[in-house]
């Protein structure tokens, strides 16, 4: 799942950067996204990181200030001006370096540095540093945590981190390094002023990390006497209208002129510690499936979107190609007078018809007498046979309306979704490529099905030796003899198949086969020629060309879309048991 996750926030990263489109709605999942992959990813090492407490809020809060407030240090930098601080910056506190080695695995690709080697220009870097617990603060000795130094102390042995604000214009550019560091936390304080609580950013993030069910304590800063009732009321209304589970902890800061920092109240110097006995690791599990079965709808809504044009495009190009097949019927198989195949088929039975012991002579004599040597050369070449038929004709009147009438509906989807208009653009510069791969495909198809032919005018033919008096009567008269000279004729390019299906000789044998005992037959075996035409037709010419027109998305340079296929969606969600309360992940 933290693969899929991962490769879908890129994908998010990718449109978003390439676009303007629903831009705000995309940050949002996108962080969304960044926060899942994080808690994900933190669910790998929770069995050896120690406690992680993070103070996150809004500039101006006093996080810096506070961080130094529980720490009983200056290490964390403070500044009047908003957004000094923007990376993560965390202390060891009453924890060693080395038991963090998997912080840096965490945070990856960011990289860990010395609070002196951070750059205002570059966001991908955190610091982590070690200090004493209070009260050897002072004193140079190695960091120890009983219970006597317990007693002085803030916070836990932990590791405290101090975070960019979220809601700056500038706060985008820093915004993964906070997120990321929310999902590492197992206690979350929110720094808040009095004139910051109510700012719409704080409850959309404390929206969003809700599913991680991290206890909380919310610090009220800069406040003045007689105002804490009005803000904890207004806390407690702002909490349950974006958040469902119970209202936390709450500590009041008055503002001290003189001392310029907040003061711990003495009645919750321990909060922290109680805090900490409430993380339940064990649970991690649970609440990344309820990460997902909160979000999961929604992150995927774009993809879906994609998914259900790219039906629509299938289920468009499958119209266009039966009606393409209904018009190849219409105008070329059941066509009374464009029909051509099966006349080839009665072509080529003339030719068997011939006396057996004559056969031979008759053929070069007439090859001799009544063709010139170019013609000759071309008897029997079937790529003559493709390049006059009406039926490559049609073939490529139908593909080239096709390809048209296609262009022609993407045009009324251009508003619909930018996929359709990139879509609309591939089409338009692979036609060319399209239809030369169609000809060269229906040539090929043409040739090859004169073998077909030839099966059905041997049919016919065995047919007919089963009937001896007809065979020899037909043989008998000079039906024969002015057909087979046609029939050649038509082989090597003297008349076409229009000609040929008129001609009288023709017409007298084709009278002479219907109203003979082979009649049915010779209907059947015209029938058969039909339908074996249709399917060659459907699965050797449309087939591979609906196929390319299917192909055309695959083809749009990914950069403005999610690019993620139905089928990987699906192998996703196949981990997924829908259950009545929604998805569980199994």
């Amino acid at each position: 799942m933290l693969k899929f996750i991962t490769h879908l926030r890129q994908r998010y990263r990718v449109v978003l950067n390439a676009s303007s489109h629903d831009a705000k709605k995309y940050q949002q999942t996108f962080e969304q996204l960044t926060l899942a992959e994080a808690f994900f990813r933190k669910g790998k090492f929770n069995e050896t990181l120690p406690l992680q407490i993070a103070i996150i809020g809004p500039t101006q809060a006093g996080k810096s200030s506070l961080t130094n407030v529980f720490l009983q240090s200056q290490n964390a930098g403070v500044s009047p001006l908003a957004g000094y601080t923007v990376h993560p910056q965390g202390f060891c506190y009453g924890v060693e370096l080395a038991a963090c080695k998997n912080v840096a695995d965490y945070f990856a690709p960011f990289i860990q540095v010395s609070t002196d080697q951070l750059n205002k220009s570059r966001f991908d870097c955190y610091t982590l540093s070690e200090i004493p617990p209070a009260p050897l603060l002072k004193g140079g000795e190695k960091a120890t945590f009983s219970k006597e130094v317990e007693e002085f102390s803030f916070i836990p042995p932990c590791v405290f981190w101090d975070t960019p604000d979220f809601d700056s214009i500038d706060s985008t550019d820093y915004r993964e390094g906070v997120l990321k560091t929310i999902a590492l936390a197992d206690v979350i304080i929110l720094a808040v002023s009095k004139e910051k609580y109510a700012d719409q950013t704080v409850w959309e993030t404390l929206k969003l990390i809700e599913p991680l069910r991290q206890p909380t304590l919310i610090c009220v800063n800069k406040l003045s006497d007689g105002s804490e009732m009005i803000i904890l009321e207004s806390l407690k209304e702002k909490w349950h209208d974006y958040r469902r589970d119970d209202f936390p902890d709450v500590m009041p800061l008055l503002y001290q002129q003189l001392m310029k920092s907040p003061v711990m109240p003495d009645s919750q110097k321990y909060v922290l510690f109680e805090l900490a006995k409430k993380v339940q690791r064990e649970k991690h599990h649970r609440r990344e499936q309820k990460l997902l079965q909160t979000h999961w709808i929604e992150w995927t809504k774009p993809l879906r979107a994609e998914h259900c044009i790219i039906e629509a495009w299938q289920t468009l190009i499958d119209t266009e190609i039966e009606q393409a097949l209904s018009d190849y019927e219409r105008d070329y198989l059941n066509h009374p007078h464009h029909y051509e195949t099966f006349q080839q088929a009665i072509a080529a039975l003339l030719l068997l018809l011939e006396i057996p012991s004559l056969a031979k002579v008759m053929m070069t004599a007439r090859l001799i007498l009544l063709y010139p040597f170019k013609s000759v050369q071309r008897l029997f070449d079937r790529k003559h046979f493709a390049a006059t038929s009406h039926e490559m004709t049609v073939l490529t009147q139908l593909v080239t309306h096709t390809l048209t009438d296609t262009q022609h509906q993407l045009l009324d989807k251009h508003s619909h979704h930018a996929l359709w208009r990139e879509i609309a653009e591939q089409l338009r510069q692979s036609r060319a490529t399209i239809l030369n791969k169609f000809n060269y495909t229906a040539e090929t198809y043409h040739q090859n099905f004169q073998q077909d032919v030839e099966l059905a005018a041997q049919g016919l033919y065995a047919k007919l030796k089963e009937q001896p008096l007809i065979l020899n009567m037909l043989r008998a008269t000079r039906v024969t003899a002015d057909a087979a000279v046609i029939a050649l004729t038509l082989y090597t390019g003297g008349i076409g198949l229009s000609d040929l299906a008129i001609a009288p000789a023709m017409l007298m044998l084709t009278n002479l086969l219907t109203e003979s005992a082979i009649g049915n037959y010779m209907k059947k075996v015209e029938t058969d020629l039909k339908t074996q035409q249709l399917e060659a037709v459907k699965t050797q010419l449309f087939a591979p060309f609906a196929q390319r027109l299917y192909n055309l998305p695959q083809q749009i340079k990914t950069e403005t879309h999610f690019a993620i296929s139905p089928e990987q969606l699906a192998a996703v969600e196949a981990k997924f048991d829908n259950k009545p309360h929604g998805l569980r992940l199994l």
